[in-house]
């Protein structure tokens, strides 16, 4: 079964796998950092689980569980 960012639970650190999604979207992604191999430390998730705060490269980022459903994870 194919683990995403979204099914990753607050306090974790994970490592992205595979990027989902297309142009606009995938670019989106790359130019946030997120790339296959970076590790990904799931800092926060809202109390109705959107959105949910991720620290990459030393920054932190808020994205959508939408969003974190086109990350694949490992």
């Amino acid at each position: 079964m194919v683990q995403t960012l979204r099914d990753i639970c607050c306090g974790k650190t994970v490592t992205v796998s595979a990027v989902r999604g297309k142009g606009a979207i995938k670019r989106r992604f790359m130019d946030m950092g997120i790339t296959k191999g970076t590790p990904v430390f799931v800092r926060k998730v809202a109390p109705l689980g959107d959105p949910i705060e991720i620290s990459v490269r030393g920054y932190e980022l808020t994205i959508r569980k939408a969003d974190a459903e086109m990350i694949e994870v490992i």
